[in-house]
């Protein structure tokens, strides 16, 4: 478990929308918002490390639930996202249990989470900018996977050239 507002997702690999690791298909994805159902899939006793009820009570922040487009029932990620005047902040990020760790199903789910931040951020007139505070062990990785710029302390920043290589590697053929 990391300090409250500390990111600590990994990013396993940047993919086109998510791979299964056994069978290295891809699948197309979508993502929406939570629904008050889904709350009852991303528990802790299900296997989820953030309380993510808890995270829909702050109004300034949505939710929103990655997955994939013809099984829209299994949640493969979620993420956090506050909407500020020139950029997205990310709260949180947190790939589904089956999708952690050496056992995982699929891989590409943070990439894909932190790819639609970026996305959202051009939607909203914001250049792509998006901001996070990284575990302190992980900033090297976010600068080598993201292209994220350490700004001091644990804050990361994603400019607009590295956003849009991240949209455009999950999102090429919306934009």
């Amino acid at each position: 478990m990391t300090k409250k507002g500390t990111l600590d997702f990994e990013i396993d690999e940047l993919t086109n929308s998510i791979k299964n690791i056994i069978s290295g298909d891809s699948f197309q994805t979508n993502i929406s918002r939570i629904t008050k159902l889904d709350l009852k899939l991303i528990t802790k006793r299900k296997g989820w490390l953030f309380n993510w009820k808890g995270e829909l009570k702050h109004p300034e922040r949505d939710i929103y639930k990655l997955t994939i487009i013809n099984n829209q029932h299994i949640i493969q990620g979620l993420v956090s996202l506050e909407v500020k005047t020139d950029h997205v902040y990310m709260h949180l990020v947190e790939s589904a249990p089956f999708n952690k760790g050496k056992s995982k199903i699929y891989s590409g789910v943070p990439g894909n989470l932190v790819a639609y931040a970026c996305k959202l951020s051009f939607q909203r007139g914001d250049e792509g900018n998006v901001a996070f505070i990284a575990k302190t062990q992980l900033i090297d990785h976010y600068i080598e996977s993201l292209g994220a710029i350490h700004f001091g302390g644990r804050l990361m920043i994603i400019t607009p050239n590295s956003a849009l290589r991240l949209v455009n590697k999950y999102y090429s053929n919306l934009m």
